[in-house]
């Protein structure tokens, strides 16, 4: 028997928290709070639609000339961030479940570290989760495989066949775990791509793949360890 503990891998932003209304809502604040005009919010709501990290608060100083600096605005950034997000609290149960299923659980994202961990922190993911594993961390950004053997290695344990990579995003996430040559969940919410393989599973809701894991999850792995075993 396959000693390895079955292990469940998430995105963070727009799967397991929700960035976007929560990035809008940080950015208006801190601009509110400077006195920014409309022209710098609409570049920030441009410029760090996708990512955001300390460098584009240089940029951001150099582009209007402000009078503060860089670093402490980039923290507010931050802070501003954490205390926007939030979690589904059927998240946070649902997670709950795996973990009392025996599941190892871990998180793929992509950003900057720091304002990473304050969202993991500040929504309670940080005490559900095994290992976390941020682009920043080691300047590595999904799809790169080596992102989710960090993760892996972070739960203390290894990637193989039977492990499920959950995620919003075909390129990063899907054809990250692809990659990775793990099972994968798709989180509808944007059309999917021509040219990109299919996930092995599609659900509206993050709180649907939990479902299904709990279900089905480790009678994959079971049937695929089966076959290997022939």
């Amino acid at each position: 028997m396959d000693p390895r503990p079955a292990l469940a891998l998430f995105d963070l932003d727009d799967t397991l928290v929700r960035r976007r209304t929560s990035f809008i809502d940080a950015v208006t604040a801190l601009c509110l709070e400077h006195g920014f005009g409309v022209e710098i919010r609409a570049w920030m709501l441009s410029e760090l639609a996708d990512r955001a990290n300390a460098d584009d608060f240089v940029r951001l100083r150099h582009e209007y000339a402000l009078d503060c600096r860089a670093e402490p605005l980039w923290g507010e950034f931050v802070d501003r961030m954490a205390n926007a997000v939030s979690c589904d609290p059927a998240v946070l149960q649902g997670l709950e479940r795996l973990r009392a299923d025996e599941w190892r659980i871990g998180i793929v994202a992509n950003g900057a570290s720091d304002v990473q961990r304050a969202k993991i922190g500040a929504t309670g993911l940080a005490d559900l989760v095994d290992g976390v594993a941020v682009s920043g961390d080691i300047d590595v950004r999904k799809p790169d495989a080596r992102l989710f053997a960090l993760a892996a290695a972070r739960c203390h344990t290894c990637l193989s066949a039977e492990a499920w990579m959950t995620g919003d995003s075909p390129s990063a996430d899907i054809a990250g775990g692809h990659q990775a040559g793990i099972r994968t969940i798709w989180v509808r919410g944007r059309s999917w791509p021509e040219g990109f393989m299919a996930p092995h599973h599609t659900v509206d809701c993050v709180t649907d793949a939990i479902s299904y894991l709990l279900r089905d999850g480790c009678r994959h792995g079971e049937a695929g360890r089966a076959r290997g075993a022939r």
